[in-house]
């Protein structure tokens, strides 16, 4: 049968029937805040390229966790921008760093009713920007990185981290970082890996965030945007190294990535909409060109449909209070 029997505008009639038939709804419980804290400074610094985001001190990085707390929200990312930079990124397996420091405080502040998860990579301790560390030839060393990647997650998971999420895109990360977890005796300290990361255009206020030193580019080591079949190979590789839950970053551009991932993965899925995501929205919608709400909503959502189990956007308490808004 056809018209005029079937009339599928007979389910979109009303609001209430509309929620009533809607295929997929967000919830708090599956967004994941990503924040920065910097040290040496002692207000909150306004990031001019993702207005509404800022790099909090750590008094001010403990109200946002308290918040995401109060409003339901499932987690936070935490990234550290330290005063001081090296070549193999000293800062970042320091247990007195500015992002284990972070760890810690939000661990005392907010105990386990949020998911603490932090980032596990050099770039933002690094005075060149890699995420790794340089070889005699400017190349980023792979092995050599990995032990330096296994003493980060021991100090994050001594400082009180519930997830790691090991962003670096290095070969054999999560298997090196599972081992010295183990070693350590943070058995039930989770691996989140960003097993599909792309080397992205839209990463650029993301650099702003972190006050990246990085010249040059990271495609020797994060994804080319062509590739779709590599995704599986790289999820099928973290699964096998023991990762608990996997990542496709970025979302937008690779939703169709992302619903890939979903459809084989016997584990959590997760996407993160990124900081060029982010300021693309914000500038439209600043400039009346598109309804702010709307899109935002309309923005998660798909990522949501595409298959993702959590959602890393920094819209997170945001969007929770609206959805406890609309209940």
């Amino acid at each position: 049968m056809s018209f005029p029997q079937h009339r599928p505008r007979r389910l979109r009639t009303t609001p209430a029937m509309r929620r009533l038939t809607a295929e997929y709804r967000l919830d708090p419980a599956e967004l994941i805040l990503p924040a920065f804290v910097r040290e040496g400074i002692s207000e909150p610094n306004p990031l001019t390229s993702m207005p509404g985001v800022v790099q909090h001190t750590m008094d001010s990085l403990k109200k946002a966790a308290a918040e995401a707390v109060d409003l339901g929200v499932g987690g936070i990312m935490l990234f550290g921008i330290p005063a001081e930079r090296d070549a193999v990124g000293s800062a970042g397996v320091d247990p007195n760093g500015i992002l284990n420091r972070g760890i810690a405080a939000v661990r005392e502040e907010v105990g386990d009713e949020l998911v603490i998860m932090s980032d596990v990579c050099l770039d933002e301790f690094t005075d060149h920007g890699h995420c790794g560390v340089l070889d005699e030839n400017g190349v980023v060393d792979n092995d050599t990185t990995l032990e330096i990647y296994g003493r980060m997650a021991v100090e994050q998971a001594r400082a009180g981290a519930h997830v790691l999420g090991p962003s670096g895109m290095m070969d054999g990360q999560i298997a090196v970082i599972r081992h010295a977890l183990d070693t350590a005796g943070y058995q039930d300290v989770s691996l989140f890996a960003y097993a599909a990361k792309y080397a992205s255009a839209f990463y650029g206020p993301f650099r702003e965030a972190v006050d990246s030193q990085l010249k040059g580019d990271r495609r020797t080591y994060q994804m080319e945007a062509a590739n779709r079949r590599e995704a599986l190979l790289e999820v099928e590789l973290d699964l096998e190294e023991g990762a608990d839950m996997v990542m496709v970053k970025p979302a937008m551009s690779y939703l169709d990535v992302l619903a890939d991932v979903a459809a084989m993965s016997p584990v959590p899925v997760g996407a993160y909409q990124i900081s060029g995501e982010y300021a693309m929205i914000e500038a439209a919608a600043a400039n009346g060109w598109i309804d702010r709400r709307r899109a935002i909503e309309e923005s998660v959502l798909g990522i949501k449909r595409a298959g993702a189990n959590m959602i890393l956007t920094y819209w997170a308490t945001e969007l929770a209070a609206w959805l406890k808004e609309s209940k």
